[in-house]
């Protein structure tokens, strides 16, 4: 018997030996690309920690000092407090606006889509100026109250209360975008099996519907506390001590050692957050239940919750929204009567001057975000690819890597292009290139959660049926799935370029030389308190960020069939 099973084994042939390595056999040109794109990336990302790693190795003394003192302690408890309240605050807003919007039969749902997400165009600097100009003790509100009810004090809006509340508004639509879009490509039969089965609507929501969107939760969540992390410009404004007030501060007093250390401990602090997201997300798969074409939801009808639903998403509308733009408003007729002095004898008037010289500083900031969110689609798509579709520590590697760089301020990072490009590629220093690498590295975790949350929902089975007609891996992909996860593709460009458009830091620093940025001059303005003057270019920078938004939102809705 065992002579006729060895007779039936064919002999190797010389043709048919292979030299190469198991690992490297299984590897497709496609996924060779692939890692070799991630791997650009994440080499990319590292030069900014090898900086610090740099600054606080020729330092260590200095280093240890630092680490053992009390105010780095409560500055570290400071900023956990913040980030965790506001991700907590972001998903209470987010997920019940996402499913009005998205599910139901909600009056003018299209527009409040739109109206929705716009607070994320704001920068956080200029709503810590609004709301604190609104709501300190001694600021317009109370001035406003004062005749009518005799309060000659509001309460203290310094500190965490103002910074949790600018910080919240501005940031849900991180999670709002996510999730919407999750619902939008929740395949209806889930539910309706549910339902089949004698489960209640309620019931079905958090047995079926909040799993299927726990990856999009999961991913809106970590791009707000990340958000939470970097930001600088609210902290600083309201006066409350996280770790980029006080790296900033560092910075700025010639101690670089010092916020090189801190900003080690920072980055340390995000990789725990990481591997807690990690380790919560799981390996659970979330996908349609068939192969066939998604039918189209049908509204649920609110009937007796109609107004209240209405009267829950005009609340969040005017407090996040109009209340700013109410305020900007204000301040630009302010700087309209006083500081610029309309001169209709004279001709031309010098409104009309300054407006004009909104112009080019406008057009640098649009094409630079642009192209900074095209690039970081494009480098992200990658990574996402290889996170949810070949998972493994190269793949963890990557995405740890990419995620983390999203906490890195933009101040560090700007500092260590700034290194890099005097000591080893001058001719790079100061160019559109060098300013829109350092886009990519602060922003493209947004893109990467936006495409890995589409990527996770779209079934294997679709890819494999590809793959067994004879495509390749790369026309599986072009033909495929690129079509399915369009609308986090879109989804992840519009955040980062909503947040190229108000970086402040990197901007500052690392824009070319002779080229002006709206960001550059409503920070001036407001550090020398004339915020008057500061109310024209911002508000044409957030109707610069409000049409692309608009634009890619209603692109989802016309792909969706919304």
């Amino acid at each position: 018997m065992a002579v006729n099973k060895l007779s039936s084994v064919r002999p190797l042939q010389p043709g048919n030996i292979s030299f190469k390595p198991s690992w490297l056999r299984q590897w497709s040109p496609f996924q060779a690309i692939l890692v070799g794109s991630a791997a650009l990336v994440a080499a990319l990302i590292l030069l900014v920690p090898a900086y610090l790693l740099l600054r606080t190795v020729t330092g260590w003394e200095n280093a240890a000092k630092t680490l053992l003192r009390p105010q780095t302690w409560q500055v570290l408890g400071n900023t956990v407090i913040l980030a965790v309240s506001v991700t907590a605050g972001t998903a209470v807003l987010a997920i019940p606006l996402a499913w009005l919007t998205a599910c139901t039969n909600l009056p003018g749902r299209r527009l409040w889509n739109v109206l929705v997400a716009l607070p994320l165009v704001i920068p956080s600097y200029v709503a810590a100026y609004l709301y604190a100009s609104l709501l300190t003790p001694k600021g317009l509100l109370q001035q406003w109250l004062y005749p009518l009810t005799g309060l000659e004090r509001l309460p203290e809006f310094y500190g965490f209360p103002g910074a949790f509340l600018v910080l919240t508004i501005i940031s849900y639509p991180f999670t709002y975008l996510t999730v919407r879009a999750a619902f939008k490509r929740m395949d209806p039969a889930l539910t309706e099996a549910a339902r089949s089965l004698g489960v209640s609507p309620r019931r079905a929501f958090f047995r079926v519907t909040l799993p299927y969107l726990r990856p999009s939760i999961l991913a809106g969540s970590l791009l707000v506390i990340l958000y939470v992390l970097r930001d600088f410009g609210a902290v600083t404004m309201l006066q409350y001590s996280t770790f980029t007030r006080i790296i900033y501060n560092r910075y700025t007093g010639y101690r670089l050692d010092a916020a090189a250390t801190l900003a080690l401990v920072l980055v340390a602090l995000t990789a725990v957050i990481l591997i807690f997201e990690h380790k919560s997300r799981g390996r659970a798969r979330y996908t349609r239940t068939s192969i066939g074409a998604a039918r189209q939801q049908r509204p649920v009808p609110l009937g007796k919750w109609t107004a209240p639903a209405l009267v829950f998403v005009v609340s969040i509308v005017f407090v996040a929204l109009i209340i700013p733009a109410g305020g900007l408003i204000y301040w630009f007729w302010r700087g309209w009567q006083q500081d610029y002095g309309v001169k209709m004898l004279d001709g031309a008037s010098s409104n009309t001057v300054a407006i004009t010289s909104l112009l080019e500083p406008a057009w640098h900031s649009f094409s630079a975000s642009f192209l900074g969110a095209v690039l970081a689609m494009t480098l992200a798509l990658p990574i996402a690819i290889l996170v949810v579709r070949r998972p493994g520590r190269l793949s963890q590697f990557f995405e740890k890597v990419t995620y983390a760089s999203f906490a890195l301020p933009g101040i560090v990072v700007a500092l260590a292009f700034v290194f890099f490009g005097i000591n080893f590629a001058t001719s790079f220093y100061q160019t559109l290139p060098m300013l829109l690498l350092a886009y990519v590295i602060l922003f493209i975790p947004q893109a990467v959660g936006a495409e890995r949350a589409s990527l996770m929902q779209v079934s294997t089975h679709l890819e494999e049926a590809g793959r067994s007609l004879g495509q390749r891996p790369s026309a599986v992909f072009r033909r495929i799935t690129l079509p399915l996860v369009r609308p986090g593709i879109i989804a992840g460009g519009a955040l980062v370029f909503l947040t190229a458009m108000k970086e402040l830091p990197a901007t500052l620093i690392l824009s070319p030389l002779g080229a002006n940025f709206l960001s550059a001059q409503i920070w001036t303005n407001i550090n020398e308190a004339f915020f008057a003057r500061a109310a024209a270019p911002t508000l044409l920078l957030i109707l610069l960020s409000s049409i692309p938004l608009a634009w890619m939102t209603l692109r989802e809705k016309n792909e969706t069939g919304d």
